[in-house]
């Protein structure tokens, strides 16, 4: 189930709110201007299905968001637990960093763990199976995808070079809680 949980800065140890209500968390997230959604697949999706398959069974979704924001690549990237590359791969994403391009990404199967450092404040954002996020460019924020990683994604990029990490050299990440995978039995 989806979680967004806000702390203060300084205070890691602590959450001051905690939600499992995807429209509220929409609305939280949509203050500080990042986008939250829920999409439904127009059709079943095997385990293992290859990524051509897996854009067309949200391609109203994909068009839409092209649309708007002007994406130019849309890919699928796959993680599972054995991967022998997971240790490394996790460690690229757990310290504080920003991009120059929203960061876009949609679950289609397994989870993950955005945290996004706005102001005083600590957004953790805990992304399930159909949910997409939209982390504006130049946000702080962090990704946490636990030590036997699982999941499929499809990211949006407006770049040709993908993904790149700008890297602030905080600590800050360190202080908060890593993801384990599993919500708190919800």
């Amino acid at each position: 189930m989806s979680r967004l949980r806000i702390f203060r800065e300084s205070d890691p140890a602590t959450p001051e709110f905690a939600s499992y209500d995807p429209d509220f968390i929409a609305t939280e997230l949509k203050k500080i201007g990042v986008t939250f959604e829920r999409w439904k697949a127009n059709k079943a999706i095997a385990p293992g299905a290859p990524p051509e398959e897996v854009i067309d069974a949200y391609r109203a979704d994909i068009d839409r968001l092209v649309a708007e924001r002007g994406f130019k690549t849309v890919d699928v990237v796959s993680i599972a637990p054995d991967n022998p590359q997971r240790e490394a791969m996790r460690a690229k994403f757990l310290d504080e960093h920003y991009h120059k391009e929203d960061e876009v990404r949609f679950f289609v199967a397994g989870s993950g763990l955005f945290t996004l450092h706005v102001g005083d404040r600590i957004y953790e954002v805990e992304c399930v199976q159909d949910d997409l996020i939209g982390v504006p460019d130049s946000t702080l924020h962090w990704f946490d995808m636990g030590p036997e990683p699982s999941f499929v994604a499809i990211r949006f990029f407006t770049e040709p070079d993908g993904w790149v990490g700008h890297f602030t050299g905080t600590t800050l990440a360190q202080q908060f809680p890593r993801y384990d995978g599993l919500t708190d039995g919800h």
